[in-house]
């Protein structure tokens, strides 16, 4: 029977890792603030700079680069958006550090070597595909939302119609607007190129498998259309690069995966632990020539009544 002795020892690693594990969150969410109260100071040279590629676009078309807020406390929202988004960027690798300092003693060596690279690339990735999507996706969409813009061939106004007013449909976008689809540009696209770092940590888990993903591939191409046309704008362009993009990650992902089934299987051998099928078909019909069964269970004699 346990002893209250026993229970309260039981319970004492319990509270120490939830102690930990607060101490952690609260240095991460001070972390953010920190990051965020930062970027709020800079939000303006910020919000500039995410306006780059409409600027461009605009540029490229003869049009200034126009803004406007549509509501008194707009700008003070935009502000705050920037410095949430900023904040997140400059905080992030401190968030990191805080998870894997928690997570890492209750590790393995060995464990410790296989789950740091994820830890590593996974901030990589979300960088990286926000830079596509901000650099090359955000000025392609822009340009073909923008191309619905009504003027003459001089810049004039459009004709309505006979005996219709001029007519002349300019962008004059709002800057929080604008923001919230760039952001949203951003993070899917920084969350979609997570693709082949999930993948991969679940391969190694032994969750997934290459042959298994080769299977599901044409549910995974349905699966990746719908998420194109739920993330992105209805803009063709936007959603074709997104899919296109994402399918390649995933194919990318498959190789990563079946890498990750090579080295494992290599390193059962080198321990003597690895046996192929043909093997076990092989060692089971020599314990049925010797007269057991071959699931371990003595034979019988075939020929007695």
């Amino acid at each position: 029977m346990t002893t209250p002795d026993e229970i309260e020892d039981s319970s004492a690693p319990l509270i120490e890792h939830l102690a930990e594990l607060r101490n952690r969150l609260i240095h991460s969410v001070v972390a953010f603030i920190i990051g965020m109260v930062i970027c709020f100071t800079v939000a303006t040279p910020i919000f500039n700079f995410l306006t780059a590629p409409l600027c461009q676009v605009l540029a490229e078309r003869g049009q200034d680069c126009d803004l406007i807020f549509i509501s008194p406390q707009e700008g003070f929202f935009v502000a705050v958006k920037v410095s949430l988004l900023g904040g997140f960027f400059l905080a992030f690798p401190y968030i990191a550090n805080q998870m894997w300092r928690f997570v890492a003693p209750g590790l393995y060596k060995s464990e410790k070597g296989a789950f740091l690279p994820f830890l590593v690339a996974s901030p990589f990735m979300f960088f990286l595909g926000a830079a596509f999507a901000f650099y090359v996706v955000t000025p392609l969409a822009y340009d073909f939302f923008l191309g619905f813009q009504q003027f003459g061939g001089e810049g004039e106004a459009v004709e309505g119609g006979q005996g219709a007013a001029p007519l002349s449909v300019v962008f004059q976008g709002s800057a929080q607007e604008y923001l919230n689809l760039t952001i949203k540009f951003i993070v899917a696209f920084g969350l979609c190129f997570q693709l082949p770092v999930l993948l991969t940590l679940m391969g190694k888990a032994g969750l997934v498998s290459a042959e298994g993903l080769r299977r599901v591939r044409k549910y995974a191409m349905v699966g990746i259309l719908v998420l194109a046309a739920l993330v992105t704008p209805p803009d063709v362009i936007t959603q074709v690069i997104l899919f296109v993009v994402v399918y390649g990650l995933y194919e990318i992902s498959i190789h990563l995966v079946l890498r990750v089934e090579r080295k494992r299987e290599a390193e059962l051998r080198a321990q003597g632990l690895w046996f192929d099928d043909d093997d076990d078909d092989e060692a089971a019909f020599d314990e049925a020539e010797d007269g057991e069964d071959p699931l371990g269970a003595p034979g019988e004699d075939r020929g007695r009544d």
